[in-house]
């Protein structure tokens, strides 16, 4: 038993008293609290209190989610308390309202009643007071009011109950008792011994209670500016639309600036062009909505606002479903599927790369524009396409500026917007067909575009902010690369698509013409079918190309007679073949390229590039008596006349060797002709065409039928290289030719031309046109020029290539 003065009245506590478990309060001494009490034990320990003397402990749980807490569950230290006033509620708890008197230890516990007993004893001691005491009370004072004027709950009467306080372990429990702190830190100042101890650990406490209250008031505060500021801007707007609405303005020009404010946050636009558009916004906000200034302004935030900022498809990175879409979609082009194969393959390991910039170069009709979309397929990513047939105005590409009336974004912005992500398939058609003049370079204005190095920060005339274009893969197609500059061409990555063989063409229609055709005319497959030598056919008599573009139109034709016949009721299934064409698609148009019968004396075949492919020139010389003129006639270009002249020297240099006199040609007069007059013929590669055939025009010595020939001649009898070779063989190989003459310096280009093209063809490279004129002279004429004969055995390309 021990003692407990309370003011002037001196309290007599038993050294065993029953015992209430608290969840989630501490009960300080000098604290009077109301207390809800609800578990069966702790309305019978207060019931005990309240029949003997109305005293109990009361002491915190560790963990407040257990029921029937033991000894080992609640806290050491605890409070004797006084039950002052006791109401029975209808729920069978007890709301009970005690006085704290004392801090007590807890010791044995028991159990054997329907209640639980502790044993107590007194805690905490009192130390000397000292100066250093003494400041530490003032502090904490001083901590406690400020913290009771930053904390709204707390009266301010506390304040004044407080400074009537002189007992310092008291000061503490009325501190302590109104501190908002967690149940664990009140427990340990509760805990305590020494009153030293427990005015440090409370000036700790308000140390960290002071300084969350004071970041809670500053947040508080700009809170509340940033409302008010709200609030005026609010009303400032609610004024300037009541003064809009009495001058006869829309109405509806301030909800449309808040709908276009609210689409620029929501985007994804970079922060300077976040800025940029709200900068106009507010520009269009101070605007008269008939203003023409507001109409230019709405549609430039229109057009931020629309475009894809930081949208990405996800790429398809498995190497066989991309291989897949590509075969589905076109037939052979392995150089360019591979590209794409291997593009795919770097994404796999590296995740982010730049967009490659490829460029296909060949004839109308292989497929370049349509591969476009299929590699768009084949990555999963969107597809846009820009034709650059005849621009010749810078602003197509880069937009005009908005001083402009009706000024717009160029080309590759509206695609960009049409496309509405940042990493399309982006196809540039027809790159070579662009012109310019006293409006500008267009192809000066795709270098930006088209330079991995310039193209992430593209600006537009018209938005005048930067866009990026690092993540767009584009694609370009061209038919020849004389059209496109030199910087231009620098910056793109040249994929060749050579023009298609016979066979080729053949399984292109079988599976993917005659298909498509069946499906656009409704037609099934019982209802027409068409042979592989219907189909040849077709190819050799009613197309000539190096595509199928042409063969596609004729099909279209055969299934437009059929669906004919078939609604017409005079057939049930059509079944094309050789024999019929004819009566389907008329007479043929195009006979069958076919070898001369017989070795012509002053007859070569050339071998001519186009646009659509590889042509066979049929050079005719003929000499009759003059005085040496030189007559070249077929539509010759410049170069290609210039070519005549240098054969004609070539000849009279090599005179002797050709076994003509050195004056042969002062008496004679020379007529170069190439048939087919009505087209235009121009470039180097025919000169040792030209030359062979006047050769053999001058000494009477036929030519092979079966050979075919390009090079350019120089006046001292060299063979210069040539392009387009992979076109010229195709051609080459269609006509049935057996031999080709070529130029030397070609013969690294033959490696890259496929083993098709060159299968059935004796490559043979020259150097010289002594070499040319050995291949190219029936076998029965070459006894007749002996010194030809002897470089033979000197040559040494001769034979070189046999496919």
């Amino acid at each position: 038993m021990f003692e407990i003065r309370r003011d002037d009245e001196t309290i007599e506590i038993p050294g065993e008293l029953p015992l209430l478990p608290l969840r989630d309060v501490v009960v300080f001494p000098y604290m009077i609290i109301p207390l809800l009490v609800g578990r069966p034990r702790s309305v019978e320990a207060l019931t005990a209190a309240v029949d003997q003397n109305r005293l109990l402990v009361v002491a915190a749980q560790k963990r407040p989610e257990i029921a029937e807490p033991a000894r080992k569950d609640l806290h050491d230290v605890g409070t004797v308390t006084r039950v002052l006033q006791l109401l029975r509620l209808p729920d069978n708890t007890i709301k009970v309202l005690v006085e704290g008197l004392g801090r007590v230890r807890l010791r044995d516990f028991h159990s054997t009643r329907p209640y639980v007993t502790v044993g107590i004893a007194k805690h905490g001691r009192s130390t000397r007071s000292t100066s250093e005491q003494k400041a530490l009370v003032r502090t904490v004072q001083s901590q406690f009011e400020e913290y009771v004027k930053l904390h709204r709950k707390i009266p301010d009467e506390i304040l004044i109950a407080m400074s009537n306080i002189t007992d310092r372990d008291h000061l503490v429990e009325h501190i302590g008792a109104h501190l908002a702190a967690p149940l664990d830190v009140k427990q340990e100042i509760l805990s305590t011994a020494e009153t030293k101890g427990r005015f440090e650990l409370l000036s700790k406490v308000l140390s960290s209670e002071l300084e969350i209250l004071r970041i809670e008031r500053r947040i508080e505060g700009e809170v509340r500016s940033q409302v008010q500021k709200n609030q005026k801007e609010f009303y400032l707007n609610e004024q300037l639309k009541a003064i809009r609405k009495e001058l006869g303005s829309a109405g509806e020009i301030s909800s449309e600036v808040e709908e276009l404010a609210e689409s620029v946050s929501e985007s994804n636009m970079p922060e300077a062009v976040s800025e940029r558009a709200l900068k106009e916004i507010e520009k269009l906000s101070r605007m008269s909505p008939l203003s023409p200034e507001a109409a230019v302004a709405r549609n430039y935030v229109d057009w931020l606002i629309a475009m894809p900022w930081g949208v990405e498809t996800d790429d398809t990175v498995r190497i066989r479903d991309v291989e897949r879409i590509l075969d589905e979609d076109h037939y052979g082009l392995e150089k360019v599927k591979e590209r794409i194969v291997e593009y795919v393959a770097v994404i796999k390991l590296a995740k982010r790369i730049r967009g490659p910039i490829l460029c296909f170069v060949g004839p109308p009709g292989v497929g370049k524009t349509s591969l476009g979309r299929s590699i768009a397929r084949a990555l999963g990513r969107e597809f846009v396409r820009v034709s650059l047939g005849g621009v010749r105005d810078e602003a197509e590409i880069r937009g005009h500026r908005r001083t402009y009336i009706g000024a717009l974004p160029g080309r590759i912005i509206q695609s960009m917007k049409k496309a509405k992500t940042m990493n399309p398939v982006f196809l540039l058609d027809e790159v070579d067909k662009m012109s310019k003049d006293f409006h500008g370079d267009p192809a000066s204005a795709l270098l930006e575009v088209l330079d991995p190095e310039q193209n992430s920060t593209f600006s537009d005339h018209y938005l005048e902010v930067e866009f990026d274009l690092s993540r767009v893969m584009f694609l370009t197609t061209a038919n020849t690369i004389h059209g496109i500059p030199p910087a231009l061409l620098d910056r793109m990555e040249l994929i060749r698509l050579p023009g298609y063989l016979e066979p080729e063409k053949t399984e292109i229609a079988k599976g993917f013409l005659i298909p498509n055709q069946l499906k656009e005319h409704g037609l099934k497959r019982s209802q027409l079918s068409i042979s592989d030598e219907g189909i040849r056919t077709v190819i050799r008599g009613y197309t000539r190309e190096a595509g199928v573009r042409n063969l596609e139109r004729e099909i279209a034709r055969i299934c437009r007679k059929t669906a004919r016949e078939i609604v017409s009721g005079k057939k049930k299934k059509v079944r094309v073949t050789g024999k019929n064409v004819s009566g389907l698609l008329g007479v043929r148009r195009f006979s069958a390229r076919r070898l001369e019968k017989k070795d012509w004396i002053g007859v070569a075949n050339g071998l001519a590039w186009t646009s659509t492919g590889g042509e066979i020139l049929h050079i005719e010389v003929t000499t009759v008596p003059g005085k040496g003129n030189l007559l070249l006639t077929g539509q010759l270009g410049e170069v290609m006349r210039e070519s005549g002249q240098a054969a004609l020297t070539y000849a009279r240099s090599r005179a002797s060797a050709l076994g003509l006199d050195e004056d042969f040609y002062e008496s004679i007069d020379i007529h170069v002709h190439i048939p087919e007059g009505a087209i235009p013929k121009d470039g180097p590669s025919a000169g040792v065409s030209i030359a062979s055939a006047l050769v053999s025009a001058l000494t009477g010595i036929p030519l092979r039928k079966d050979v075919a020939m390009t090079g350019e001649l120089t006046l001292r009898g060299h063979v210069l290289p040539v392009g387009g070779l992979n076109e010229k063989l195709v051609a080459a190989q269609s006509a049935g030719f057996r031999t080709v003459i070529l130029p030397a310096e070609n013969e690294k280009d033959l490696v890259e031309i496929p083993d098709a093209v060159k299968k059935g063809l004796h490559l043979a490279p020259v150097e010289g046109m002594d070499q040319v004129l050995l291949h190219a002279i029936a076998e029965r004429g070459k006894k007749m020029l002996p010194l030809l004969a002897r470089g033979a055995r000197r040559s040494p390309a001769a034979g070189r290539y046999a496919h």
